[in-house]
Formats: structure tokens, sequence, C-alpha cells
């Protein structure tokens, strides 16, 4: 007859106070607790029980099993008045002919035999005393008792019983013992020690009791396996397996089979003891030379070494030059970001510089490339009313630049589409316009466990074909923090760039845009560039600009740096077509303290704006009409 959990459950909190009175029982109240007449060192709370003088306790089921001789299905019966009910599970009950042996009031000639006759040391019969798993019953027999699934703190039910004798060689498993619950200890490392019987178990802890609560020992009953197998699949954290059976024809057959049985990913070993059994070897351990108790340890399984962690020496990597498609602010084969506010040139600069890879007019500084293919995925602008015809304007070739077609299913970052796109276009540049559409719906930009990898791979593409990938995004909202906290998501996507540029308007010149350099891991940051915008001339270059990217943001009004308040003189001194010696130039510029240098650089700037001509020894300039 089996129960089920609930009904077991039910069982186990019967009030222990109420069910003693129920059976008869004299009960003497003792604080908060009451104490059994029977057993004076026993007393009983709520659903609890305790013996003082072995240290034991534990719930109602127990306690019938134990000091009425019931079995397990007839203690439950007892406690619950119900009728067996509910189909075994997959840890069923143990069998309704199992009980264990009827209790000893002492258990004086079980300690006797165990340490007097078998050396066994005093100290580990009691922890096993303590905890239940060894008695005298009330033959005087030794009582081994093996328990099913449970903890050191919360011990399992008794499902075996083995008998020994303490007077006559008399050994006998319980009715109903089920033997893949057989006599064992639990620690908590991943090592499992293995006897044939509950005495070797004893004597082997008594031979290395180092720490020797910290590992797991396990009693066959003899050389079956059934036991170690219901063990394994409770303890799958178990790594290293010692047999320890006899030395004998039966113990090294059972060793081979068991080894045979074993899941792999174990280590095995053999441990032969010095003599026919670890009883024997405890016994006669002073006759033993040197200590050596184990004449031989042996490897039966060992699982196949992992390979070694692949190594790169620093001395064999091959020292290779930075290619650049854009000297230092965008390298090939590497990530850039490019980062704005929406409305402030980041586009139009991409067109740009789109124009700038097909059609050989190369950026300022720039050094002129062979026009090659360039991929411009956006998600913001319409091809038609705006990415063509700005393209057009900014003089591009249109047949190297292209847009993966994804009408049928959006394209992620972590698409294999894009890796495809570049290798089989042979394109050099990617632009991502903005990466935020690009992420995928289910990733979290603010998460770096979930960005970090889709840019790692993407950088990952990068390295492998060459191809520089501009990332375009928006700065968030956090006003006042430094500009390499403005973008948006996880820091990590500015971490893995090697590049990272902004793009933004002048507070006090709303046409004046100005790309600055934040990061360059590959080269000393460029210097920033302006560029006008939105002024009736579409793009157009203005040159080198004084401003960081924290002052950018933050919306600083910009101050001239001498070169601009030199170009500025020039235009000025020269304006409604008036002509002025190169020479006096330089004279009117040092009355303002702009130096000779910095006005032969703001000449320079404008070379295309002055007309120079030779007057005597010296120049005349003016302005083109």
């Amino acid at each position: 007859m089996y129960y089920s959990q609930e009904q077991i459950d039910r069982a186990n909190q019967t009030n222990m106070e109420d069910f003693l009175r129920s059976q008869g029982e004299t009960l003497i109240r003792s604080g908060k607790e009451y104490r059994w007449k029977c057993h004076d060192s026993l007393t009983v709370r709520g659903n609890k029980w305790f013996r003082h003088s072995r240290s034991r306790g534990g719930y109602p089921v127990d306690f019938v099993m134990e000091f009425y001789g019931k079995s397990f299905s007839e203690a439950v019966q007892l406690l619950t008045g119900e009728a067996g009910a509910g189909k075994p599970d997959a840890c069923p009950a143990p069998s309704p002919d199992f009980r264990l042996p009827l209790h000893n009031a002492t258990n004086t000639k079980a300690i006797t035999y165990l340490t007097e006759e078998r050396k066994i040391d005093r100290g580990i019969v009691d922890t096993f005393i303590a905890a239940g798993d060894i008695y005298e019953d009330t033959r005087h027999n030794v009582v081994f008792v093996g328990r099913g699934s449970g903890t050191q703190n919360a011990p399992g039910i008794p499902r075996y019983a083995h008998c020994r004798g303490t007077s006559d060689k008399f050994r006998q498993d319980m009715s109903g013992s089920d033997k893949a619950c057989n006599f064992s200890y639990q620690g908590d490392s991943d090592q499992l020690f293995i006897f044939e019987a509950p005495i070797d178990m004893l004597s082997f802890i008594c031979l290395y009791p180092k720490d020797w609560t910290k590992r797991s020992y396990l009693s066959l009953g003899g050389v079956a396996g059934k036991a170690l197998t219901h063990f394994l699949s409770e303890r799958p954290d178990i790594r290293r397996i010692f047999l320890c059976l006899d030395n004998d024809n039966a113990g090294n057959e059972g060793c081979t089979r068991l080894f045979s049985e074993l899941p792999e990913g174990l280590t095995v070993l053999r441990l032969l003891p010095a003599m026919k059994d670890w009883n024997e070897v405890l016994q006669h351990r002073e006759e033993i030379a040197n200590r050596k108790y184990i004449a031989e340890t042996i490897t039966l399984k060992e699982p196949a070494a992992e390979p070694p962690v692949p190594m790169i020496r620093m001395s064999e990597v091959q020292e290779v030059a930075v290619e650049w498609l854009w000297e230092p602010y965008l390298p090939f084969g590497k990530l850039t970001i490019l980062q704005g506010n929406p409305g402030e040139g980041k586009t139009y600069f991409a067109m740009q510089l789109a124009a700038a890879c097909t059609n050989r007019r190369p950026l300022p500084n720039m050094e002129p490339l062979e026009p090659f293919n360039v991929i411009y995925q956006t998600a913001e602008d319409g091809l038609g009313d705006t990415v063509k015809p700005r393209l057009l304007k900014a003089g591009a070739d249109l047949d190297r630049v292209m847009v993966i077609d994804d009408g049928d299913k959006p394209l992620t970052l972590s698409d294999k589409r894009l890796e495809r796109a570049i290798r089989e276009n042979h394109a050099r540049l990617l632009i991502i316009d903005p990466v935020q559409a690009f992420l995928g719906a289910d990733v979290d930009m603010n998460r770096a466990n979930e960005v970090r990898p889709i840019f790692r791979k993407l950088g990952e593409i990068a390295q492998e074909t060459g191809c520089a990938i501009i990332l375009i995004g928006h700065l968030n909202k956090a006003a006042g923090s430094q500009s390499t906290y403005r973008g948006l998501g996880s820091i990590d996507i500015t971490a893995v760039v090697r590049s990272l540029l902004f793009i933004g308007k002048v507070k006090n010149d709303p046409t004046t845009r100005v790309l600055i350099q934040e990061k360059s891991s590959l080269a000393p940051p460029g210097k920033s560039l302006a560029f006008s915008l939105g002024d009736g001339n579409g793009f157009q270059w203005i040159g080198e600009y004084d401003m960081t990217a924290d002052e950018l943001l933050a919306g600083v009004e910009h101050t001239e740096t001498k070169a601009e308040q030199a170009e500025k003189l020039i235009l000025d001194l020269l304006a409604d077509g008036k002509q002025m010696l190169s020479a006096d130039i330089d004279k009117a510029a040092a009355q303002r303290g702009i130096s000779a240098r910095t006005v032969r650089t703001a000449k320079q700037s404008l070379g295309n704006k002055l007309i120079s001509e030779r007057s005597g020894t010296q120049w005349l300039l003016s302005l083109k009409a």
C-alpha cells in the first residue's frame, strides 16, 4: 500500500502531544515542552520530538516507526487514520513490509562490539548513533540504517536496515529493505568512497579520520551496484569515486563490474587494502609498516584532460599598420561611432563621406583613394525623396552606393546578411543610420551583457573584411554629462569602438556645425572641423575649429581662434574690392596681436578666395569677384 506525499505531509503535521495522549501515554509538562514518562529523556512540542540522550529527533512518522515498531505505511495510517491512496512516484515510500527493529533501551552492547571487538573509534560510533543510523535492537544486534533522499540537516526516511549480531555471526537485512538506500554518510565534497559492508566503511574512516565529514561514504551490502547507481542519481556533483572493496577475488571482480557500469566523466580509483578488508587493517594497523594501509592505488578511469587554453605569444604576432579611410577619424577594419542630436548634420556628413569614397573628391586632409563601394543602411530617411537627392548634391557615384533590401525581413546588427553583403559587393564602408533602429526588438541597449556580444561580432566582421563600419546614433538627454556618456545605451557601445565622433551646432552660429573626435584609439585625436549647413549654400567645409566635445554639447559659445581672427581681418581689409599689400596686412594683424605665422596660415586657408599680384618687389592682395 502506498501513500501520497500529501498524506505523508499530513501525518508529519500531527501534534505529538495529542497523539501520545490518544495512545494512553503519560506526559509531564517541562517548560514549553512535554516529557514522555516512558522515556524521560524524550520531549515533544508541536509536531516534533527530540531524544536528548542521543541528540536525535524528528517528526511523527519517524517517531512511530522507531518507538512503536511500525512500518512506514502503518505509521502513516496510525497518524492519519486513512488507508493508503495515490500512485507511487519517482521516489516511492518504503515497502509496506519494511520496519525498523525495535530499539533497545540502551546501546551498550552495540558500542562495546564496535569499539572493543571491531576497534572502531568511539567518537565515530557516537556520531552515527546520534544521527540514528546505528543503534542496538531488543535482540542486542547492531542495526545499520539506510535512508532515502535527505541531507545532513534533514535526514531522509529509513528505507533499509541491516542487523549484525554482537555475540555471534548473525547478519541479516530486514524484510522489505530497499538495497538502493544502503548505509551511508553524505559529505559536501565531490568524493565518494565505496565499501562492501558498514564495518569496512567505519574502519576506513578510522584509518583516515582527517576531514572525514567532508567526504561521502557508501556501503553496498555486498558487491552489487544498485546502491551506487541510486547514490549517484541523488548526487550528480560526485566526480571522484574510490572503490574500496575487499582485497579478494569477489572484491576485485566486483570492482571490475562496478567500473564498467559507471557513467563517463568520472575519475575512478581502486584502493586495495593492505589486508583482506579494512577492518582487518584497522585491527592490525600497529603491525603495518609506515602506516601503509593502502597496498595499491589503481586508476581505473580518468576523464580525458581538457585541451590547454590556446595562447598567443606576442613575439609571434605580426605587426600590421592601420589602414585609414580618413586619418585619424575613420580607420578601415574597425568600428566608428558618429553621434549627435537629431537635425544637426550627421546624415548630411554621412552623404559627403559616401560621395568622397565614390568620386575621388576627398574630405579635408583626406588622402585620395580609389573609388569603392559603400553600403548606406538607413531606417529614418526615404531613399527616393531624401537619400538619393542628397547623394546627388554631394556628387556621389550612385552606382557605388547600395542599400540592403530588407523589405521582407527587417535587418539587425546580428543579421548574417550584413557580412554577406560586405563580402559579395566588396564594400569598404558600411554606414548604419541610426544604430538604435538596427539592434533588434529583443535587445535592451542599456544592458551591457546584451549589446557587448553584438558589437564584438560586428567588430570581428570589420576586422576580417577590412570594411570601415560607421554607426550613427542619437544622443541621450543627460544634460551636463561628459560627452562619452551622452550616447544612447550602454557605455560598452562606446568602449568597443576605435573612434568616437560628435557633430553638433555652434550655439551662437546655428548654420555652423562642428565635427569633433572625442576618442581615437589608433592615433592622436584629429582637429575639430567645422562645416556650414542651412545657409542656402548647402554643405560647405569651413576648416579647423577650436572647440571640445563637452563644450559643443554644453552649448558653450565659440571663442574665435587667432587663425579665425586672421581670416576675418583679411576678408574685412579686402572687402568692397579693396587691394592691399601683403606686408600691410601683416602689420595690421600684428597690431591686433596676431603673429605673422598665423597670418600666413590664414592666407593659405583663404587661397581659393584671394588674388595675388606682384607690385614691384611686393605682393598685392585682393578678393576674387
